[in-house]
């Protein structure tokens, strides 16, 4: 292994950095926009050479995980489907395969990427726990946590983390490494590393995330609070579970100081390994939450406490390129024993966390005696307002123009009904012209929200599960904008099936908000014309149509009464129900 160092400067803790260009080439096989691509950890290396870190640590070399490494965790199907995925034999079946994985993508660089994030992530750990290392980063992709341990799922195709774990212990006894803590505070449930330590006394797995009631990804109750694990394992399994979004700061510095911090003094661990998702940043498209490169810089001083500063970063998620790259970049300082960043810790948490907190500590307390005492009510008594009536404005990282969005379509939402007015239908036959110059958002869920998916209703063609092929919009262009967001409002089906995909239901938003429910949508920002074709090919069985089944009158309805009109969704049912 080739082992290159900064020169002429002096080191204060010798901190590994792992960065290899090899793992972008696992991308989506057409090219694609996806929120998890090559660019997240161009980005994050850019950061950081910019800021002068790599100079300042021993940077290692990407190595491949070893078949066995990987099967201390995972089953042997699994390991043999993603060892030989990006092979010519797979040409044909790849895509047909990753369509019926949970949000997975595969194309021919998937193989080599997954063995090099495992493969590196064993290399770091390896040599912190050998004392060569103080600490180290592996800024590493595809992702891990959500992996389980016979399939692919969640962006992840190997448990990078639990790999490594799993060799300090199992591969490397000599090491002295006997109690292992895995804090992952990527904003998603970890679900494949809980459950392979489930049983496990020498791994305490720490997770804090959006779970919401599990409503949130991956949208189970693994990731309750109840689930402490079983066994020899009982009590070593903790889960603190948002119960809403826009948590920050305060809230997650609570837990650490209230939970985590306590029972990682009584544990004792030999070492201690991040799953560090970036996507519980402020600014993160799909977490919703707000921390700050402050916050994460803090979380990590406080665990350098511990295990004689011996820990391991090991990236997950995170989806905004300036929010992870300055995240890593505050984690990096932290490491090498800069001055923190400047941030302040000032906020209060919402009274939700605190209340998570009390339930947390007193289901863990029968295990873990220092969490049995109440918190006194003059610290829960500082409290955030609600987390529903938080402006977008308190968060300035986040961008502008998706939350003004958001809070748009919330408001929208909130207020739309039903006109009983009767609105003029018809249009004159060039209807297309007069829409093609308004655009909309098109938001789609499930198979449709791939934009490969979606594009068949704007280009033609079709795709794995597709019953017919899409004749495609009049107007090919495709749509100018693009936007992944999550909504509080319950999504429920309008009817089971849809001419195009078949059986798998149409999907609507319950007018309503709901902190309880949350929805994850696809924007498309496309003109009106396509959105007329778009609702021609999912939901009508002729195209001979001589007037839009949405028109401007329909569009100015909502905008102006707050209403749909009623003969607009008499004429769209019709339509979809009537062969």
């Amino acid at each position: 292994m080739e082992v290159k160092s900064g020169e002429g400067r002096t080191i204060k803790r010798r901190v590994g950095l792992l960065y290899d260009e090899r793992m972008c080439k696992h991308n989506t096989p057409d090219g694609d926009y996806h929120p998890e691509n090559p660019n997240r950890i161009k980005a994050i290396w850019n950061k950081l050479q910019a800021a002068g870190i790599p100079q300042r640590c021993v940077v290692l070399n990407a190595k491949e995980a070893k078949d066995k490494n990987l099967l201390s965790v995972h089953t042997e199907n699994h390991v043999n489907l993603i060892k030989n995925i990006s092979s010519k034999q797979f040409d044909s079946r790849r895509d047909r395969i990753a369509s019926k994985l949970n949000s997975i993508y595969l194309n021919e660089g998937s193989s080599e990427a997954a063995y090099l994030a495992a493969g590196s992530v064993i290399e770091v750990a390896e040599r912190v726990a050998e004392g060569e290392l103080n600490s180290a980063f592996a800024i590493v992709r595809p992702p891990g946590h959500h992996a389980e341990p016979d399939e692919a799922m969640g962006f992840c195709l190997y448990n990078n983390v639990a790999v490594a774990a799993s060799f300090l212990l199992n591969e490397r006894p000599e090491l002295g490494i006997n109690k292992i803590l895995i804090v992952d505070w990527d904003v998603h449930h970890g679900n494949s590393t809980q459950k392979m330590f489930w049983k496990d006394p020498r791994v305490l797995f720490f997770s804090v995330h959006r779970h919401e009631f599990g409503t949130f990804y991956p949208a189970n109750d693994d990731g309750f609070y109840t689930m402490i694990g079983e066994g020899p394992g009982l009590g070593y399994n903790i889960n603190v579970p948002w119960e809403n979004g826009r948590c920050g700061d305060a809230d997650y510095l609570a837990v650490w100081d209230h939970i985590l911090l306590p029972v990682a003094k009584d544990f004792g661990p030999d070492i201690i390994i991040i799953s560090a998702g970036f996507d519980a940043a402020a600014g993160d498209p799909l977490g919703g939450c707000r921390v700050t490169p402050y916050g994460y810089s803090v979380m990590l001083k406080k665990l350098m406490d511990f295990a004689q500063g011996k820990i391991v970063l090991a990236l997950e998620g995170g989806y905004n390129l300036g929010s992870i790259s300055n995240s890593v970049l505050a984690c990096m300082n932290v490491l090498l024993e800069d001055k923190p960043v400047a941030g302040s810790s000032e906020a209060y948490p919402f009274e939700s966390t605190w209340r998570v907190i009390q339930a947390v500590r007193k289901k863990l307390s029968a295990f873990w005696p220092t969490l049995a005492d109440e918190l006194p009510t003059k610290l829960t008594s500082l409290k955030a307002p609600p987390a529903h009536m938080i402006s977008s404005s308190d968060s300035e990282d986040e961008d502008t123009k998706v939350e003004t969005l958001e809070a748009v379509l919330q408001v929208a939402l909130s207020k739309l009904k039903v006109d009983d007015g009767h609105a003029e239908l018809g249009m004159a036959t060039p209807w297309r012209s007069e829409l093609s110059k308004v655009d909309v958002f098109y938001a789609s869920f499930g198979s449709n929200m791939w934009k490969s998916r979606f594009l068949c209703y704007i280009e033609g063609g079709q795709v794995e599960g597709m019953q017919k092929p899409c004749s495609g919009s009049k107007d090919r262009n495709p749509p100018k904008e693009i936007l992944w967001k999550t909504f509080p409002h319950h999504l429920f089906f309008g009817h089971d099936s849809s001419h195009t995909w078949g059986p798998g239901g149409v999907a609507f938003l319950n007018p309503e908000c709901d902190c309880r429910h949350k929805a994850y949508l696809c924007l498309y920002r496309i003109t009106l014309e396509q959105f007329n074709d778009v609702l021609l090919q999912e939901n009508v069985y002729s195209d001979d149509v001589s007037s839009p089944l949405f028109d401007t009158n329909d569009l100015n309805s909502v905008a102006n009464k707050k209403a749909v009109s009623l003969e607009a969704l008499k004429v769209m049912l019709l339509q979809c129900f009537v062969p």
